[in-house]
């Protein structure tokens, strides 16, 4: 049994859990939301999953009123196979993610948010290739619209071998300058255990216009500093390039 099953069984567990005993106290102690994205290439930490072709995302979460949640989301993705020659050919095209912690307030203007993630890449491999599925811890801290997340990688990161231990440092800072109008910044910071060429830093300047009944559309610059010799795939694409994403979506 992998870890990540481990982690959606007992995920699944303290859902009914909680869920039950939420339905025996016969209040509301819970709520769950979802959502559906489409944008016209999905970046991750600033790096092109998707070799500049569009990606469908979805995801649900389920959040407990003690301030503990649960949540999965999913993408297409191609940049595994991107990287791949055809003496080693690799078959994975979707990401499937699985996430639970815990958040809450403080102070009035303060937030904390911490749990675990996992990044699985469901697929064929050929012999040797070190697994991209990936578990990270992570810790934020928010005051009013500026958070600083830390990310700490548990497992090797996303294919590198010999990465366990490696970190993303993100600040974002998000605000509404007029209703329904949200300015986002965003500045990280990620870093390879063992593997130094591979750090680089990303950044983001975007706006998002939300609408009625769950709606948004989102527009964003980003780019990075990324090295163009390490971060270019096998179709000669610098994943890391400055772009500007469109994604339109619907939260439910």
């Amino acid at each position: 049994m992998t870890r990540y099953t481990i982690l959606l069984c007992a995920a699944a567990l303290l859902f009914v859990n909680v869920d039950m005993s939420a339905r025996a106290a016969d209040a509301p102690q819970s709520s769950a939301s979802g959502s559906v994205t489409v944008v016209n290439d999905y970046l991750f930490r600033g790096l092109s999953q998707t070799n500049r072709d569009p990606a469908l995302q979805a995801g649900m979460e389920y959040d407990h009123s003690s301030g503990w949640y649960i949540g999965a989301w999913g993408s297409n993705i191609s940049w595994l196979s991107d990287l791949s020659s055809s003496a080693a050919p690799v078959s994975s095209s979707l990401e499937v993610d699985a996430y639970t912690g815990y958040r809450g307030s403080f102070g009035g203007d303060w937030t904390y948010d911490v749990g675990l993630y996992e990044y699985y890449y469901p697929g064929s491999y050929p012999s040797g290739f070190v697994s991209p599925d990936t578990l990270e811890g992570y810790a934020a801290l928010g005051w009013k619209n500026v958070t600083l997340k830390y990310s700490h990688a548990f497992t090797n990161l996303f294919g590198f071998a010999d990465s366990k231990n490696s970190d993303y440092l993100d600040l974002s800072w998000n605000y509404e300058f007029v209703p329904n109008w949200v300015l986002n910044t965003h500045v990280g910071h990620q870093t390879v255990k063992h593997n130094a060429g591979f750090a680089y830093t990303d950044w983001k300047l975007g706006v998002t216009r939300n609408f009625e009944h769950g709606y948004s559309v989102s527009l964003g610059y980003y780019d990075t500093n990324a090295s163009k010799a390490l971060y270019t795939n096998a179709y000669g694409h610098y994943v890391g390039r400055a772009t500007a994403i469109l994604s339109l979506g619907k939260a439910f």
